[in-house]
């Protein structure tokens, strides 16, 4: 409190100042009045103001390692295509590099921020340690198992390749296929999510949403070989449990059916609230699965536009009620022949 009071005080004396000068030079577009207004909205309200970010992370630089990663997953495909078997390892050494500098700064400014460290305090050297140390374990540990996600993502090429009559080549699918660029950012997001890193999961996962329309929280647990067709509108949850080589297409929601709140009506968090896929699980356009303790048993294909809020046994497939299709001769028909 004593802090928000000089911050308050701060803010107040520069108010005046500005509040002097902007009346001085007499601002065409707003009042001097408002430049206080505002000052005073932003020291009131701490929920959407940082005034120091030192120990936040920044958005640009994990967007920017974010796309660095695209190069170590699809070499050639993005970024340099001038290279042989004899300048690959200095290339990808220069590449781990330049992403393990950003991910570590990166990785311990969300640590720090996470533990509410403060400069000044008795405790800011340690816990900045602390973090910086975590932080390295981290990257390490996450650079090591690259190979193993890799593997992972060409496994996920095949199955839309395999999956997609109208894909003519594997290529196809890393260039142009936002469910891959959807799914391939969630492999990388959901590792450090894995790892308890906070904020930069989430930041990876909603820059690939905002490209693709596909919205994956970096939580869900997704088996290999998981393809998503067309995937616009697509969300899968948090606690969302998918098999291996199961398939979804557009307008899929894996979502909550409700949520649970304490004894003083706040949210509970960390429940299973998303629906579980068992393998080989084909679920069409605009299906919606809510629950967290519905399960879609193996070899279920859940059709098109269905509602489901129960679990289904393995091996059957949903389908909701026929819809009546009426026929009509059309007035207004031109009278050119343009049958096909």
């Amino acid at each position: 409190m004593l802090l928000i009071s000089w911050l308050y005080s701060v803010l107040s004396v520069i108010s005046v100042v500005h509040f002097l000068r902007y009346d001085a030079e007499m601002p065409e577009f707003f009042h001097p009045q408002d430049v206080r207004r505002l000052v005073e909205s932003i020291v009131a309200d701490e929920r959407i103001r940082r005034l120091s970010t030192t120990f936040l992370p920044d958005r640009a630089t994990v967007i920017s390692v974010t796309e660095q990663f695209r190069w170590l997953l699809f070499p050639g495909f993005y970024g340099s295509r001038e290279l042989s078997p004899d300048s690959l390892p200095h290339h990808v050494g220069q590449v781990l590099e330049s992403i393990a500098a950003g991910l570590f700064e990166q990785i311990s400014a969300a640590l720090r921020y996470q533990r509410n460290v403060e400069a000044g305090t008795d405790s800011f050297e340690s816990k900045c340690a602390e973090s910086e140390t975590q932080a390295r374990e981290i990257v390490k540990s996450f650079i090591g198992d690259l190979p193993w996600i890799r593997r992972v993502v060409s496994l996920d090429v095949q199955a839309a390749f395999d999956g997609d009559p109208a894909a003519h080549h594997t290529d196809e699918i890393i260039f142009c296929y936002p469910g891959l660029r959807a799914l391939s950012v969630h492999r990388l997001a959901h590792e450090l999510y894995n790892r308890n890193v906070p904020l930069i999961p989430r930041i990876m996962a909603e820059h690939a949403h905002s490209q693709t329309g596909i919205d994956i929280h970096p939580g869900a647990r997704i088996g290999q070989s998981f393809f998503i067709d067309h995937g616009t509108g697509v969300v899968i949850g948090e606690t969302a449990r998918i098999g291996e080589h199961c398939k979804v297409y557009q307008g899929v929601t894996l979502g909550a059916k409700g949520f649970e709140k304490d004894e003083r009506g706040r949210l509970k968090r960390g429940t299973k609230r998303h629906p579980t896929l068992e393998d080989h699980v084909t679920v069409y356009a605009g299906a919606t699965i809510l629950g967290g303790d519905t399960v879609i048993g193996a070899g279920c294909v859940i059709n098109g536009g269905v509602l489901v809020t129960s679990s289904v046994p393995p091996g059957h497939v949903v389908r909701g009620p026929k819809a009546e299709v009426t026929l009509r001769s059309n007035p207004d028909l031109p009278p050119t022949n343009f049958a096909i």
